[in-house]
């Protein structure tokens, strides 16, 4: 199962995750597709993006049964802690990741 959230992306974005994923709700698409079909979503999500920021999450073989991967910028900001990769929330005001390595 691959599920991604895009906020603010361009239309041409939304347009084409609509060819391999089914969008339940606006912004948010759902579908099961190799590893090789989501590493292909992945770079056309990085070529487009412009000024929005997805998450992507899919089921994977580790202790919480799933991972995910984030692009641009949002507050929520993975961390790998112990093995497991969790979620920081970057303070307000227009702080970035550099500024704070976990």
């Amino acid at each position: 199962m691959l599920v991604i959230v895009t906020e603010n992306v361009p239309p041409r974005v939304r347009g084409r995750l609509g060819l391999w994923l089914v969008e339940v709700r606006a912004g948010v698409y759902v579908g099961d597709v190799s590893r090789r079909v989501r590493d292909m979503i992945w770079n056309n999500l990085e070529e487009g993006l412009e000024e929005g920021n997805v998450v992507m999450a899919w089921t994977s073989n580790n202790e919480s049964g799933f991972d995910f991967m984030t692009l641009g910028a949002n507050r929520r900001i993975p961390v790998e802690m112990d093995g497991i990769k969790l979620v920081s929330f970057l303070p307000e005001g227009g702080a970035t990741p550099e500024e704070y390595p976990f």
